[in-house]
């Protein structure tokens, strides 16, 4: 669960104090910057409050799911049968609850080395019983002013999921396959069969049919100040 930039506590007290003219979250910058490869409708909300900005989302919106084969040449298509498996909806569905659970079962849990951020994460609270993900959240500063004079500063929420090392953090992603003979599979060879002989050009499809939420990842790592991405 991501709340959106103006719902964020940590966010809400860095405006307070005057610490930056614009705030965000990773997801929706990260779009922003990959607008050109996208090809699905979404929309950022801007909440103006005196001097500060804040690039907001819609709630349960194209920024809290993933996307499945975007950019094929034929991508996935709505359907009148409720049950169908392979509309965007529904794939994009699997593919996030797939991304979530796959960086939770890849994280090696140590209780006694586990790296402590200096404030606690703000949506986790007291009142919650079940156990919060292994995942840290970063508020990154950016200056974005055109001269030394200029005063434009950005801060964003961004996430890391582990760390390999002290002080190197990485951010944790995966693909999944669906039916290579379903409409949207963008000539997707099938991964049982061709993993492992021909694994460069099961990456070089999803490459070209996922493009922008490749882009997409790629940027939220850089947002974060992870050393490396980690895929699966």
């Amino acid at each position: 669960y991501h709340p959106t930039a103006s719902k964020d506590p940590v966010i809400q007290e860095l405006a307070s104090q005057g610490k930056a003219k614009v705030f965000t979250t990773d997801s929706i910058l990260s779009l922003l910057m990959c607008a050109t490869r996208s090809v699905y409708p979404w929309d950022i909300v801007i909440v103006k409050e005196g001097d500060k900005l804040f690039m907001d989302k819609q709630e349960g919106g194209p920024f809290d799911f993933l996307s499945v084969n975007e950019n094929a040449a034929d991508p996935p298509m709505e359907s009148d049968k409720p049950d169908s498996l392979n509309t965007p909806s529904a794939l994009s569905l699997e593919a996030t609850f797939i991304n979530q659970n796959f960086g939770l079962q890849v994280v090696k849990e140590d209780p006694d080395n586990d790296y402590q951020f200096d404030n606690p994460n703000p949506f986790y609270g007291p009142d919650k019983t079940e156990q919060c993900a292994s995942a840290g959240l970063r508020y990154q500063k950016f200056d974005l002013s055109l001269n030394k004079d200029g005063d434009l500063t950005l801060w964003i929420r961004a996430e890391v999921n582990a760390m390999l090392r002290e002080d190197s953090f990485i951010t944790i992603c995966t693909l999944n396959e669906f039916n290579s003979n379903s409409h949207g599979s963008g000539g997707a060879p099938n991964w049982r069969a061709k993993l492992n002989s021909q694994c460069g050009a099961v990456v070089a499809t999803e490459m070209k049919n996922n493009s922008c939420k490749l882009a997409k990842w790629a940027v939220q790592s850089i947002l974060a100040g992870a050393d490396q991405i980690k895929m699966g």
